[in-house]
């Protein structure tokens, strides 16, 4: 097989801000994979508060470059295993080789991975749009400017109650909430009532992730979701999160690709729990990954793309927030 990568900087279309700093761009590491005349490209972006570090992900792949190259893709649950003793301890590459993975083997079997995962499952969810930190007005007028069927809202503990009473003076769409662990126990106990009659779907890892068995106090008597975020990144922290959370979110640079991702989907719906599919700051190519789960969750936020001025590919997209699926071969995009 052969292995090629790039870094490239992801422009956005302006300033996002949530609780943890303000970015108007991204670098993202491209892989791609070649073999028998097709090739399969995956995506990691540089996530500072995740520690991921993109000049550390390049010399990892230039470390292991042989080990990688002399894999054989066969099919995607075995290119896995063979990924995972080499670049486990790096989630985010494992994530954009095993889903480079993933569309190069559709490319090869020609077959689209959405129909190769889910044969017999067909639903429509709407992805949010999310609307970043800044002044209600600001937050009005982004809004007014992207009508959309469900909002994510970025939230910090200044205004929250008035910022989301002033949104339903121009929208009545539901909203997810996501304070990015920026609020404490009391804040969020402040709030459930009044936010109980909000239309909100969720609120999205309100407190910090060190406080969740606070969180456990006040799971049974919400009446809003709680959907852990910062506080599940693999498999091995979907049984934990049972007691403080109603859900997780599945990011899959987080817990390392397509495949973990359905090993969390099947143990959080053993569990109960509610399952979200969201994303980082990514192009088309890492959010075309993650569409291919839309029918096996409950909550889509898959907006990443939406927010960039140089998108990296074109194909599978949402319209009024409904996905719509291209018929490209493998995860469903080309290259632009």
């Amino acid at each position: 097989m052969k292995i090629e990568w790039d870094v490239i900087t992801l422009q956005l279309e302006g300033s996002f801000t949530i609780a943890k700093g303000s970015y108007s761009e991204r670098r993202a590491l491209i892989v791609q994979l070649s073999q028998d005349g097709c090739t399969g490209y995956g995506e990691a972006t540089e996530i500072t508060y995740y520690g991921v570090d993109l000049d550390r992900l390049r010399q990892t792949i230039a470390d292991h470059a042989d080990q990688l190259s002399g894999i054989e893709l066969t099919s995607p649950a075995q290119y896995y295993r063979d990924l995972q003793p080499i670049l486990g301890h790096e989630p985010f590459l494992l994530s954009a080789f095993d889903c480079a993975g993933y569309d190069l083997y559709g490319r090869l079997t020609e077959q689209r991975i959405l129909d190769f995962l889910n044969p017999d499952t067909e639903k429509a969810l709407h992805t949010t749009f999310t609307i970043g930190l800044g002044t209600i007005e600001d937050t009005l007028n982004k809004i007014k400017a992207t009508p959309w069927p469900r909002y994510k809202v970025k939230l910090n503990g200044d205004d929250d109650l008035e910022r989301i009473s002033a949104i339903r003076t121009v929208t009545q769409a539901p909203l997810l909430l996501d304070p990015n662990e920026g609020w404490s126990f009391e804040h969020l106990s402040s709030l459930l009532e009044p936010l109980a009659h909000l239309n909100i779907l969720a609120l999205e890892q309100p407190i910090h992730r060190s406080v969740d068995a606070q969180l456990g106090q006040l799971k049974e008597q919400s009446q809003i979701p709680f959907v852990a975020d910062e506080s599940c990144h693999g498999i091995a922290d979907v049984v934990a999160c049972q007691a403080s959370y109603h859900g997780i979110n599945i990011k899959l640079m987080k817990c390392g690709g397509i495949t973990p991702a359905l090993q969390m989907i099947a143990r959080a719906r053993q569990l109960g729990l509610m399952v979200m599919i969201g994303c980082m700051t990514e192009s088309t190519i890492g959010i075309s990954a993650a569409m291919q789960l839309i029918p096996q969750v409950d909550l889509v936020d898959l907006d990443g793309a939406m927010l960039l001025a140089n998108d990296l590919a074109k194909g599978s997209h949402f319209v009024d927030g409904v996905a719509e699926y291209s018929d490209t071969f493998g995860l469903g995009f080309e290259m632009l």
